[in-house]
Formats: C-alpha cells, sequence, structure tokens
C-alpha cells in the first residue's frame, strides 16, 4: 500500500507540473484585493 501511495503522490506531482507548463502558474482565479478604509480627513478637500 505504501509504494501505491507513494506512486499516486508522483503522478500528482506530474499532473501538477504538466497543468502549470500548459496554462501558466496562475490556475485558479486571482484574488480580489481587500479595499482598507483610509480615515485621513486633514488630506480632503
Amino acid at each position: 500500500m505504501d509504494y501505491i501511495e507513494k506512486v499516486l503522490e508522483k503522478l500528482k506531482e506530474w499532473a501538477r507540473k504538466l497543468i502549470e507548463a500548459l496554462l501558466g502558474p496562475d490556475v485558479g482565479p486571482e484574488p480580489e484585493p481587500i479595499p482598507i478604509p483610509v480615515n485621513d480627513p486633514k488630506h480632503r478637500r
């Protein structure tokens, strides 16, 4: 069983590398930036 698990891990690693090579490193969607509220009234006019 240990041998099968090692083989499956290698296959997963190779598949991940193949997908990254074909599609690029960003397979998932880019995270949206979180807006940060700024409370600095002295610069507002």
